[in-house]
């Protein structure tokens, strides 16, 4: 990653704290999220993926019913 100045900095830094604390498992909270955004009561639904900082983060997730 190659960052251009102060604003593309903080464009990372906001990503990556944002996906940290939503989409990242914490092995000290028994491997859940910190702040989910939302819970899936189904299995039925197709896998969606979720990428941040041109990839080098990602999150999958199914649809919220």
């Amino acid at each position: 990653m190659i960052l251009f100045g102060e604003a593309s900095l903080r464009r990372a830094l906001r990503e990556y704290v944002l996906h940290f604390h939503t989409e990242r498992n914490h092995q000290g909270v028994d491997n859940q999220l910190l702040k989910p955004l939302a819970t899936v009561s189904t299995t039925d639904e197709p896998i969606h993926c979720r990428e941040r900082l041109g990839g080098m983060l990602k999150f999958y997730y199914r649809e919220a019913a």
